[in-house]
């Protein structure tokens, strides 16, 4: 019998720039989906005293690259970088959900535009600043967006649909930097 291999979503590292944008696979460690039993406040003592984090209000990230807590959908976070400690289960579920997400950085002045012509929502700085987070749509696929830095955004997307995703931002990538 054979050994599994693990593989990446990607075929090859995922390592792209083009224009005044570019494109980077990211390893994030554990991802852990929360979903606290009833009240949010013994989750969030938890994963404070665990890990240094807040449980995240809707559309809101905690944490740095370290570690990381996202929202993700009507009361659930995503935990993203450390292995859950075991006192959260005290406080609610947690579904590891490693093999089921692939993640791109996506960084640049034009990482703006870019996303501008894949995604139903304005993530211009006034209106999505760093430390938001949002469940949406890139092109068809599910997606979570968050926020990173001034120019820099966190993209998931299911494991399934990575290629799918950096075919789709390639090409806006390239669009935005024929326009100049």
């Amino acid at each position: 019998m054979g050994e599994l291999q693990a593989a990446r979503p990607w075929a090859e590292r995922l390592d792209v720039s083009i224009g005044r944008s570019a494109l980077v696979e990211v390893d994030l460690g554990h991802l852990t989906v929360l979903a606290p039993f009833g009240a949010e406040a013994g989750m969030t003592e938890a994963l404070s005293a665990a890990h240094g984090l807040g449980f995240p209000k809707p559309n809101r990230a905690t944490g740095k690259d370290g570690g990381r807590c996202i929202w993700f959908g009507r009361g659930e976070a995503l935990l993203i970088g450390p292995a859950p400690d075991a006192s959260l289960a005290d406080h609610g579920a947690s579904v590891d959900v490693l093999d089921a997400w692939a993640a791109v950085s996506l960084s640049g002045a034009a990482a703006v535009d870019v996303l501008a012509r894949l995604v139903p929502v304005d993530l211009r700085e006034g209106a999505f600043k760093r430390g938001h987070s949002i469940r949406t749509q890139v092109m068809h696929m599910s997606a979570s967006i968050t926020r990173t830095g001034k120019d820099s955004f966190l993209i998931l997307v299911f494991r399934s649909m990575a290629g799918t995703l950096s075919h789709d931002l390639k090409q806006a990538m390239a669009a935005v930097a024929a326009r100049g």
